[in-house]
């Protein structure tokens, strides 16, 4: 019975995992961008302000991104529409602040970081803003897996957890025991 057991919890852990790998699939023909450290001298222009997450105060997959508007791209959080909120024609410093505001909310952050996302060609669409905790609370101070797809003119961006944290924090860290 033990055996038969740990058999149901081995499969439904591999259907959790395919299950969860789904939705990014949907993003895989894509084009993958990257994002590098941002300075000072990137920053201009007016910014639509999305707020991801902050569902509650120990929400882990809370972020912010500054999308550049005039440009070509607009970044499209891959994501249930009540997951995010959008605030759009915000000055580069206000928006920056309500970011910052935004991701503070836990209670564990030490820190934040400030990456710029850009092009194919190398431009910069946008910025991300990701909150940084308290290593010993998590293991890491960086949480988040986020990543970003080009499709035509839209970028779309995901945000999960890192496979460590989410496994600690559904409990399938524990099917041994």
């Amino acid at each position: 019975m033990k055996n038969r057991l740990k058999g149901l919890r081995l499969s439904l852990v591999i259907w959790f995992i395919v299950l969860s790998l789904l939705p990014l699939q949907a993003c895989a023909p894509g084009k993958a961008l990257r994002t590098d450290v941002a300075t000072s001298s990137d920053v201009q222009g007016t910014y639509t302000l999305i707020l991801y997450g902050g569902n509650y105060s120990d929400d882990l997959e809370t972020a912010a991104f500054l999308d550049r508007e005039g440009d070509r791209y607009t970044l499209e959080p891959y994501a249930p529409d009540f997951v995010f909120r959008t605030r759009k024609g915000l000055p580069f410093d206000r928006a920056l602040k309500e970011a910052s505001e935004f991701i503070r909310s836990h209670p564990d952050i030490r820190g934040e970081q400030f990456r710029s996302i850009k092009d194919l060609k190398g431009e910069i669409v946008g910025f991300e803003l990701r909150p940084l905790y308290l290593p010993l609370t998590f293991g890491t101070d960086d949480v988040l897996d986020i990543n970003y797809w080009l499709k035509e003119d839209r970028i779309l961006v995901s945000v999960t957890l890192k496979p460590s944290l989410e496994k600690r924090r559904t409990g399938f860290d524990r099917i041994d025991r």
